[in-house]
C-alpha cells in the first residue's frame, strides 16, 4: 500500500509512519524536519506546509492511503486534499473529541452536537486557543474532508494520547511522580471519569483501516474508568514503598491557584464537572471497527521509560506548589 503520511517525524504520525513500514508499506513521511528525524524505512520529503503550493513537489504523485494530523489549520488540509484527495483510495483525518458542543453530557457518541465551525482561525498564540476555538477549528476541518472525499473519509475522534513520545506529558506527569515517592497530591473527586488512547494502539487502528478500507467517523478513546482508581492503579505500578497519595478537594484547589487538566501548575487530567462529557465518551463503534486499548501498566511503563529517556519537563505541580499544597 503506498502511503502518505502528512507528518511523520512527531508522537502520533511518526508512530502511524513507523507501523506502516514495519508492515511492509511504501511510505513517505511530508514534514519541515523540526520536530524530529524521519523514521527510518520512509521516503522523506522536507517541506512546509504553510507556504504557497508547498505540495507541488509532490503534485501528480498518487497514494492508496493518505493520513493527515493537521492541526488548527483548514487551509492545509483543503490544500492536501486538492493535491491528493481525488485519488487516494482512504483518506484519514485525525480530529479531536473537543468538536463536541456540549462538555458535561456522559456516554455521547459521535452523533453528539458539534462546535459551528470556524475554517479560518487566523493568526493566534497558542495562549488565545481555547478548548472550545480549537475544536471548532477541527469540525471545519472534519467538514473539508467529507466534502472532498466523501465515503472515503475515516474521521477519527481521539481524547487524551498518552504512551510513549507524548509532548503534552499529561499522563507522564503522574508515572514519574509517583515514582519519586513522599507525599502526592491527588484530586479529591469521587466520579471523575477517565479516558485515553495509547498512541500505539491509535496507529495500529489507522494503519489497519486503511488496509481495511474502514471508513467513518469515530471517537477513539478507551472504555470509561475511574480517575481515583487509574491513579491508584499507576501509582500501584511505579510508585515505591511509603509512598502516600493525599486527596485535595477541587475547590481547595481552585482557591489555591491550580490549573486544570494540563501545563505548568496544573493538576495533569483532573477537570471540573462541567467537563466530565469530553472524558466519558460511549466509542463502542470504534472497538467494533477495530481499535484495540492495551492494558494500562503497559502504557504506564512506557511513560515513564520515555520521561526518564527524554529528561524533558513534565509540567504539572512544581515540587514548591506540591509542598504549599500540602502544607
Amino acid at each position: 500500500m503506498r502511503t502518505l503520511v502528512l507528518g511523520g517525524t512527531s508522537f502520533l504520525s511518526r508512530t502511524v509512519a513507523v507501523d506502516a513500514v514495519r508492515r511492509g508499506h511504501d511510505v513517505t513521511c511530508v514534514a519541515r524536519g523540526k520536530s524530529g528525524p524521519f523514521p527510518d524505512g520512509v521516503r522523506p520529503v522536507v517541506l512546509d506546509r504553510g507556504e504557497p503550493n508547498a505540495l507541488d513537489a509532490l503534485r501528480g504523485e498518487r497514494f492508496d492511503a493518505v493520513v493527515d494530523v493537521a492541526t488548527m489549520t483548514p487551509g492545509w488540509v483543503r490544500d492536501a486534499l486538492q493535491a491528493f484527495g481525488a485519488h487516494a483510495r482512504h483518506w484519514t483525518y485525525v480530529s479531536s473529541i473537543n468538536v463536541y458542543a456540549d462538555t458535561a453530557t456522559p456516554h455521547q457518541t459521535t452523533d453528539a452536537p458539534l462546535l459551528d465551525p470556524i475554517p479560518d482561525p487566523g493568526e493566534r498564540t497558542m495562549a488565545e486557543v481555547t478548548p472550545e476555538f480549537y475544536g471548532a477549528v477541527e469540525v471545519a476541518s472534519e467538514n473539508l474532508v467529507r466534502d472532498a472525499v466523501g465515503e472515503r473519509a475515516f474521521v477519527v475522534r481521539p481524547g487524551q494520547i498518552t504512551g510513549p513520545g507524548d509532548y503534552m506529558r499529561r499522563f507522564h506527569y503522574w508515572p514519574a511522580r509517583f515514582a519519586r515517592g513522599g507525599r502526592v497530591v491527588v484530586p479529591d473527586a469521587p466520579g471523575h471519569p477517565f479516558q485515553h488512547v495509547d498512541v500505539r494502539d491509535l496507529a495500529a487502528w489507522i494503519v489497519s483501516a486503511a488496509e481495511d478500507g474502514v471508513t467513518g467517523t469515530f471517537d477513539a478513546v478507551s472504555p470509561v474508568a475511574d480517575l481515583g482508581e487509574t491513579l491508584h492503579e499507576i501509582a500501584a505500578s511505579t510508585a515505591p514503598a511509603g509512598t502516600k497519595l493525599v486527596p485535595i478537594a477541587p475547590d481547595v484547589l481552585v482557591r489555591a491557584g491550580v490549573r486544570p487538566w494540563a501545563g505548568d501548575g496544573s493538576l495533569p487530567m483532573w477537570l471540573p464537572e462541567t467537563h466530565y462529557g469530553m472524558v466519558s465518551h460511549d466509542a463502542r463503534t470504534a472497538w467494533a471497527a477495530g481499535l484495540a486499548i492495551r492494558p494500562l501498566a503497559d502504557t504506564v511503563h512506557a511513560a515513564l521509560a520515555d520521561h526518564r529517556a527524554s529528561g524533558g519537563p513534565l509540567g504539572g505541580l512544581t515540587p514548591e506548589q506540591e509542598r504549599a499544597l500540602l502544607a
